[in-house]
């Protein structure tokens, strides 16, 4: 603990080892601990720095900001069997992470894997949450019965189900120094989104020990409960739904009928942006979140 270093736009950032459901996961804190909870989460195949352009923002709002590397992922523990990674093991390290910080409720952030993490925390416990913030991934029902009648999304799902493959789709993608994965993020996204710094982060990242094949594993894990999934229920907490329209995983068909499970929810679309909606639109997105976050119920 107490490790801590500067980082882009953020004059201190705090690097933590936070014990939680039984994992040890490496989180970036910043701003004051006295201020209101937020805690981010990124999905695949980011770590913290996924956020670092809604960090600092955030930090001099006055909010205390937690980004964890979720479990699998860059520093934090990686448990080898593949039910460790279901959405409740996943949910129940957040928990533990509010827990740590001494409090009853956070605001929560997700985007990819880290929102389908928020949407099942708000489902499940939403006595800890103040607030939700989704990023481009659609409530866990509507994204099930998408998967079953609508053959352009699973088309465009296609990965994940490459991703049951045991060890080729690590071998493939980590070839060349992860050029492979290198690419994936570069076409994907907005031209510009994603310096040669910023991939040689991620390079670090998916080369720490066990961390691929770890984060693979939540795709595993998620065929495995898949009818689980789609038996979600509605969500009562207000919802904020940020939704890149040029996403190449995930149609936009699934925005709004994810927002008609909230009783309180917004959706914004970025036209221009990508699934990547925190990186090609960076200070909007920042803007619409520090927006729903200080606003009043």
């Amino acid at each position: 603990m107490g490790e801590e270093g500067k980082e882009e736009g953020v004059e201190m950032l705090r690097h933590e080892t936070v014990k939680t459901n039984g994992v040890r996961l490496h989180v970036v804190q910043a701003g004051p601990e006295d201020g209101p909870l937020v805690i981010l989460l990124h999905g695949f195949p980011e770590f913290w720095y996924g956020w670092r352009r809604q960090i600092p923002a955030l930090a001099e709002a006055g909010y205390w900001v937690w980004a964890p590397d979720q479990r699998g992922y860059n520093l934090s523990d990686k448990p080898a069997e593949i039910p460790a990674y279901n959405l409740d093991e996943l949910t129940r390290d957040i928990v533990g992470l509010i827990d740590a910080a001494g409090r009853e409720k956070a605001f929560v952030i997700g985007h990819d894997w880290g929102a389908a993490v928020a949407w099942w925390l708000a489902i499940h416990y939403p006595e800890r949450v103040e607030k939700l913030g989704i990023l481009n991934v659609p409530h866990p029902s509507v994204m099930a019965k998408t998967l079953r009648s609508q053959p352009r999304q699973l088309l465009k799902s296609w990965y994940i189900f490459f991703f049951q493959i045991p060890r080729l789709p690590e071998f493939l993608i980590s070839r060349g120094q992860w050029q492979g994965a290198k690419q994936i993020m570069r076409r994907s996204s907005r031209p510009g989104s994603f310096s040669d710094e910023d991939l040689e982060m991620y390079r670090e990242a998916w080369s720490q020990p066990q961390a691929f094949t770890s984060m693979i594993n939540w795709y595993r894990a998620a065929v495995r409960n898949s009818q689980k999934m789609g038996r979600s229920r509605r969500v009562s907490i207000p919802t904020l739904m940020l939704w890149g329209v040029n996403d190449v995983a995930l149609d936009r068909s699934m925005a709004q009928p994810s927002i008609d499970f909230c009783d309180e929810g917004r959706l914004v679309f970025f036209e221009q942006a990508t699934h990547w909606v925190q990186h090609d639109e960076a200070d909007k997105v920042t803007k619409f979140l520090l927006d729903f976050l200080a606003k009043s119920q």
